[in-house]
């Protein structure tokens, strides 16, 4: 998803299916090789029949994300809405990955395949749940999801950057192909889940002109920086799917652009998949850019360049009449019959591919079970990509920390666990593991104390079941489920349902009881729930530590504590909770009683922070006791995200008004700084952060990002030195939004560390281990027609280390001086992992692709000219070991699109 909804609420709470479906089996590809021309001529015969027996009315309802029921043809609901962009969403604890951002710096492509097929089980798990309880056609049910998010990270202040693989298109496109080939499994043509990468193609931001902004690009950068990803996506990666973007690209919405959807995606790149719109971008079309002057032009004008399915966000709420527009554009000749049935052919093809309607001879009957969710071989998972995602960005020799320390958490992150999670993911996933906790785990010798931290914009994690007890004293809290009195409407007239559902009633029986791990609505896997109702949790609040809390919720709802009104809140999409400060003594029980009525969509949870009334003496009675001070500062995805209301110092609409760390944070290092005690900095963000004073003054920075559910584990096994850290940076981390251009401005010029001419903080490509690396000299080899037809580079990697580590091997290009050429570009790595003493080879084979770079008028092309190539720990240049040798290209060759 890209619009402006909570869709991790929305998958929690959304009800039953719009229609009845029809019991259909799963099924999954069938055992050895199928021809991939048979099956896709296969099912597109398949589909072009099942079309070709429906009615106008029918044909038209498919054209939405909720695609309704079709009983008398054996077509059950289907929602096309499903987002898994580093773990499966749904109403049972998923398992989640590290933040993107996070999974780009491990550097280890392989790892975001296995991801990927860990998160294309339990995406499918889901769909087997949605099938047991009749809840097909609603989000999250689908085979198909839309991710990855391959934009590339031009500007550190865009608040969804954290869903991107970083700044470098070579680095991009291969860890999307990774993800698109391990969602999809190993035949693209009977895929497991269908990939969608998103959103094509020049799209990074501000959130908050997203919907209505012309984006100028010159031809150089479109095919030097935005397409390489999309390119490779769907080239190599044989992605089934694409979402196109909000904005303008040089005055044409990005969802009517004839330059992306035509001339490139199936044009040059011979995409023959389903192309799906970002979230309201049709009606964009129409009501923000005034591309086309009503609804029914906006439709026509998607559909004429060849957009297949529509994203509209009142699907959310069953408004009824969302096809009208295309029935209009019908009726004025804007778009045929014709062109419909090619749209629902291509996504009737999708769905008997994908297992999701049966009949298809290469598929064989095949159930993923729900019990393949949130798997303990999937949480190890989880915790290895967390540790290979650790970027050890300074190191005076305090670390790894030694046994029988007296460590101080220090920060406003060091107990948090929302943090873990970053954007786009389920509240529902595994116990997630806070800083504190990871590093008692890791360090039972150690005397780890945790220093609450005051009242910060980062607060608000959820209360866990530990803190919770039912009446019956089990942990949790009693979850009654209210049916409406009157059945709904299924559909809902425009601009009526807040009106229809306001006056709702519900029964005084609950249709569903039942013990829960907390707040957050579970009805998804209810199938006597009702879409509208309401949910009542009680039970009993009981603190771990007394001390002062800031305690409330997030979403909509009402929070009874104490026997007494606390909070009734109608929180919007993305706003910061709302609390009130209260005093807790650790063991006693606190009534609790939250309630809230979901509407199909909506949400509430009850969250919490133990807070200091006095942090600057708490921290300084803590330094006199402790031997190091380990300070979780960096921010959240609630702070830096998609499209919000917030609006605070540093913040806004989702995107950063400045690299500094929030100011309350910044006091407390130069707080800690002043004990004199040694500080270790651990870093939670999900984008570039200015780290020059942790630079200065730290003992030690590791850059954690949104690690995912193990993430304090990740960083206490990485701190003790259980973990040996080998992450990269995906990214420049600057100093300053001063020493780049302005955030709207789409030209390369002056961003990413390939036209970047200032001097960073951190360098892309940096990162550190606690042992040693070399290299031999390099062995160049061009193919036997020149190094224009490609390249061989080989080097020896020795780790002259005390101890076995993993090194990221990395190659860059610096390229003849001709105009449009980077100063350098990244066009190899790979991560090995290597014993004290150990020597290995590794090798880089170069394509003319990956020798190529863009001429000033967009020709993508192999220059002739001398080049050099330099493979070490990182950039040449940035004090890492590298070594580097020359070679020439005789003449140019350039490449196709």
């Amino acid at each position: 998803m890209a619009s402006s909804f909570p869709f991790a609420k929305a998958v929690l709470l959304l009800g039953a299916s719009l229609a009845a479906v029809t019991a259909q089996a799963q099924t999954a590809p069938a055992a050895g090789p199928a021809s991939s021309g048979d099956v896709r001529a296969e099912a597109d015969r398949m589909a072009a029949a099942m079309v070709a027996r429906m009615t106008l009315d029918e044909k038209v309802g498919q054209l939405l994300n909720v695609a309704p029921a079709i009983p008398r043809l054996g077509v059950p609901a289907y929602n096309w809405w499903t987002e898994s962009l580093h773990g499966a969403i749904g109403t049972l604890p998923t398992t989640n990955f590290p933040e993107p951002i996070g999974l780009a710096a491990t550097f280890d492509t392989p790892l975001v395949h296995e991801v990927a097929g860990t998160i294309s089980t339990e995406v499918r798990a889901l769909h087997t749940l949605g099938r047991q309880t009749g809840r097909l056609g609603r989000i999250g049910t689908g085979l198909d999801t839309w991710s990855p998010n391959i934009n590339i990270f031009r500007d550190p202040r865009w608040g969804r950057g954290q869903e991107t693989y970083g700044e470098d298109p070579y680095l991009t496109a291969h860890m999307g192909v990774a993800f698109v080939t391990g969602m999809q499994g190993p035949n693209p043509d009977l895929p497991a889940v269908i990939a969608t990468p998103k959103h094509f193609a020049v799209h990074s931001g501000p959130e908050s002109t997203r919907h209505a902004a012309n984006v100028f690009v010159s031809p150089h950068d479109l095919e030097d920086t935005y397409l390489p990803a999309f390119r490779a996506a769907i080239v190599e990666g044989q992605a089934g799917s694409i979402m196109c973007a909000y904005n303008r690209i040089d005055g044409q919405p990005a969802c009517a652009n004839d330059l992306l959807l035509k001339d490139h995606l199936r044009g040059a790149w011979g995409f023959k998949g389903y192309v799906v719109s970002d979230c309201d971008a049709v009606k964009d079309i129409s009501d923000n850019h005034k591309y086309a002057p009503d609804g029914a032009s906006a439709v026509a004008a998607a559909i004429k360049v060849g957009v297949d399915n529509e994203c509209h966000t009142r699907t959310l709420n069953d408004t009824a009449g969302l096809g009208d527009r295309y029935h209009e554009a019908l009726r004025r000749g804007l778009i045929s019959e014709g062109d419909v049935d090619r749209t629902l052919v291509r996504l009737f093809s999708a769905r008997y591919r994908n297992g999701d309607l049966s009949g298809l001879s290469a598929r064989t009957p095949s159930v993923v079970p729900v019990s393949q969710i949130d798997t303990p071989e999937h949480r190890a998972l989880a915790l290895t990509a967390s540790e290979k995602s650790l970027v050890l960005l300074k190191n005076t020799g305090i670390l790894p920390l030694k046994p029988g320390l007296r460590i101080a958490v220090i920060g406003p992150l060091g107990d948090a666990t929302r943090v873990l999670r970053g954007n786009y993911s389920s509240e529902l996933s595994a116990p997630p593991i806070s800083i504190v906790d990871g590093l008692k785990q890791a360090l039972p010798g150690a005397t780890v104390t945790l220093v609450p931290f005051g009242r910060s914009f980062t607060d608000g994690d959820r209360v866990p079941t530990t803190a919770l007890r039912a009446p019956d004293g089990k942990p949790g809290l009693l979850a009654r489920y209210y049916n409406p009195v009157e059945t709904p409407p299924k559909y809902f007239a425009p601009d009526t349902f807040k009106d229809v559902t306001k006056a709702m009633r519900f029964s005084t029986k609950p249709v569903v009881t039942r013990v829960e791990a907390g707040v957050s609505g579970a009805n998804l896997d209810l199938a006597k729930v009702s879409d509208h109702h309401r949910t009542v949790w009680t039970g009993f609040l009981v603190p771990p530590a007394s001390g002062t809390y800031r305690l409330g919720m997030n979403g909509s709802g009402s929070l009874m504590f104490d026997g007494k009104p606390f909070v009734d809140v109608a929180g919007a999409y993305g706003s910061l909770g709302t609390f009130k400060d209260v005093t807790l003594e650790a063991g006693h029980r606190y009534p609790v009683t939250v309630t809230t009525d979901a509407h199909v969509g909506g949400g509430v949870d009850l969250v919490w922070k133990r807070i200091s009334t006095n942090p600057d003496a708490d921290l300084r009675a803590a330094a006199a006791n402790a031997d190091v001070l380990v300070a979780a500062v960096g921010l959240t995805s609630d702070l830096e995200a998609e499209e919000t209301p917030v609006k605070v110092p540093g913040f806004e609409g989702g995107d950063k008004t400045t690299l500094d760390l929030p100011a309350d944070q910044q006091a407390l290092l130069e707080a800690a700084k002043a004990t004199g005690k040694p500080i270790v900095v651990v870093a939670m963000n999900g984008s570039p952060i200015n780290l020059a004073w942790a630079k200065d003054n730290a003992a030690a920075i590791l850059e954690a990002w949104y690690p995912g559910e193990a993430g304090g584990l990740a960083v206490g096994n990485v701190l003790s030195g259980k973990v040996n850290p080998a992450g990269r940076l995906p990214l420049t981390f600057y100093k300053s939004i001063a020493d780049l251009p302005p955030f709207g401005d789409y030209a390369m010029k002056g961003r990413t560390y390939r036209y970047f001419t200032g001097t960073p903080v951190y360098p892309f490509g940096y990162g550190l281990s606690y042992t040693s690396f070399a290299y031999a000299p390099l062995d160049v080899t061009p193919a036997a027609g020149g190094a224009e037809q490609g390249l061989r580079v080989t080097t020896e990697v020795s780790n002259t280390g005390k101890r076995a580590g993993d090194e990221v091997a990395q190659l860059y290009l610096t390229f003849p001086d001709v105009p449009g050429a980077p100063k350098i570009a990244l066009r190899g790595y790979q991560r090995v992992t290597l014993a004290p003493g150990e020597k290995r080879q590794v090798t880089f084979d170069l394509s003319p692709r990956d020798l190529s770079a863009v001429t000033a008028d967009g020709t993508r092309q192999v220059m002739a000219g001398q080049y050099r190539v330099s493979v070490g720990s990182g950039q040449p240049g940035t004090d890492v070991p590298v070594r580097s040798a020359s070679f020439k290209a005789a003449q140019s060759a350039p490449l196709p699109l």
